[in-house]
């Protein structure tokens, strides 16, 4: 097919001296031509889609965090989370959250109220998108509670309007392992399909941890209406805080959804808070929900017992002098500045911030298919959001104005 500008050259030659049929008809095979043109490039955009998307199926990503990694039909359920996943997740977690600014993390937010106190950290990766680390602090709340709050996938579809569909795929009674298929919705961006398999687990002292990995499942093909999250690594603990009528849960998240990197970590930085809020209101109704759903009565009669050697290391280690609660505890609120507000001013986010409604907004909505209406609709959002950061005179509040949230 010749270039488009070599189609509308040859069609001055076919131009007639004078008005009447003959011009209508040259229109008429000019039309026909730009048509065709058109129709094939379609074409070939269609295809090079699905020689993408056939690709992204043959592949199987592995993360280097993780010792076992696969789908559940090449290596089986009971492969999928094991409790070498479990003691890696232990080891990081009891590092990491302990002393995080000394292993590296970089301070993203340290927010709270009289409810809920929220505190997270980023460690940047070389190529892909950051790890984050995070310790949310219920007042008034028990373990149980805050497990099965975490767990209801049925629940959370009605408190989480991102989460617009959820179905379990298979669940193993010997290993403890469940699958299931969530479908989640972002502004402006094409849904995102997570495959997910995850296994909880119940310590002696009422603690709780939970394992989530990404997989391939055979109940769950590829859709190219949806875009497949390639990689999540997610462990969680729930435990009690001694002394109070608390507890916490800490969280160290890896994901690669697709997002632009940097669009991502704003989303973030300013969605979080947000979010962690209408997560408090939603726990505190649940317990007026009704009765169990079918998640949690599957994951209660799934949860596995800690394993007896790994909770005689954990017991010594929480004999040494560092207190966690201590480390981790957000904040007093007495500060005039705000930690977010300290935060950006030693990453000099005012000064990128051009840089990233340019750039950032395009590349990121780019790769959700949006068009140029959804393109202008998000650089607005990010200058409005630009705009309040730079308001002189502004306080910290308990909420922030985002509209993202990246749980």
């Amino acid at each position: 097919m010749p270039p488009l500008e070599a189609l509308v050259g040859a069609a001055e030659l076919w131009r007639p001296a004078a008005r009447g049929a003959g011009g209508w008809a040259t229109a008429a095979a000019l039309l026909l031509l730009l048509v065709a043109h058109l129709s094939v490039l379609l074409v070939r955009r269609r295809r090079r889609g699905r020689a993408r998307l056939a690709r992204q199926q043959a592949e199987t990503p592995a993360s280097p965090d993780s010792p076992s990694s696969g789908s559940a039909s090449s290596t089986g359920v009971e492969g999928l989370v094991t409790e070498d996943d479990l003691r890696q997740l232990v080891g990081n977690l009891g590092v990491g959250a302990r002393q995080p600014d000394l292993e590296g993390w970089v301070p993203v937010i340290a927010k709270g109220n009289d409810a809920v106190s929220y505190k997270a950290w980023c460690d940047k990766t070389t190529d892909g998108p950051p790890k984050y680390l995070s310790v949310t602090t219920y007042e008034g709340c028990s373990t149980e509670l805050l497990r099965d709050f975490y767990m209801d996938n049925e629940y959370r579809m009605e408190w989480d309007n991102t989460v617009i569909k959820h179905e379990q795929l298979q669940c193993d009674e010997n290993s403890g392992i469940e699958i299931g298929r969530t479908v989640k919705k972002f502004p402006l961006l094409t849904p995102r399909e997570y495959i997910l398999a995850w296994r909880v687990w119940a310590s002696d002292e009422n603690s709780f941890y939970c394992l989530v990995k990404e997989c391939e499942h055979s109940l769950a093909p590829r859709q190219r209406k949806f875009v497949r999250v390639r990689l999540l690594r997610s462990g969680w603990c729930i435990r009690k805080i001694p002394g109070r009528d608390a507890c916490e849960i800490t969280v160290l998240h890896h994901e690669d959804n697709g997002m632009n990197i940097e669009m991502a970590k704003l989303a973030f930085s300013k969605g979080i808070w947000n979010y962690i809020c209408k997560m408090n209101n939603a726990l505190r109704r649940y317990p007026q929900h009704g009765g169990p759903s079918v998640s949690i009565l599957t994951m209660r009669r799934l949860t596995k017992k800690f394993p007896q050697d790994l909770q005689i290391n954990m017991d010594e280690s929480n004999r040494s002098p560092v207190n966690t609660a201590a480390a981790v505890a957000p904040p007093t609120h007495s500060s005039g500045t705000s930690p977010c507000k300290q935060l950006g001013k030693k990453s000099s986010r005012e000064t990128i911030a051009s840089g990233l409604l340019l750039v950032g907004s395009i590349v990121c909505l780019s790769k959700g298919r949006s068009n140029l209406g959804a393109q202008l609709a998000m650089a607005f959002f990010l200058k409005k959001a630009f705009k309040q950061d730079k308001q002189p005179g502004s306080s910290p509040r308990g909420r922030t104005d985002a509209t993202v949230s990246m749980q």
